[in-house]
């Protein structure tokens, strides 16, 4: 991220849903609805928790994210 400027609600959406994709072919999205809710900062917090476990993620985390999940 370029620290002059910061990410939108929507681009930081983009980088939880990548960084939130199990499997390669995993194509899943977050519900947009939610950014509604959420803050910036709180978008960043969640997206620095998982740049911080990317890659070792528990069953445990990956049940708490799956709420933020989009339902078709």
């Amino acid at each position: 991220m370029n620290d002059k400027k910061r990410q939108t609600k929507e681009e930081l959406l983009a980088d939880i849903e990548k960084l939130m994709q199990y499997e390669p072919s995993d194509k899943e999205t977050i519900n947009p609805r939610l950014l509604a809710y959420l803050d910036l900062d709180t978008l960043i917090s969640i997206k620095t928790s998982l740049l911080k476990k990317a890659g070792r993620l528990s069953d445990e985390d990956k049940a708490w994210l799956q709420q933020f999940r989009k339902v078709e």
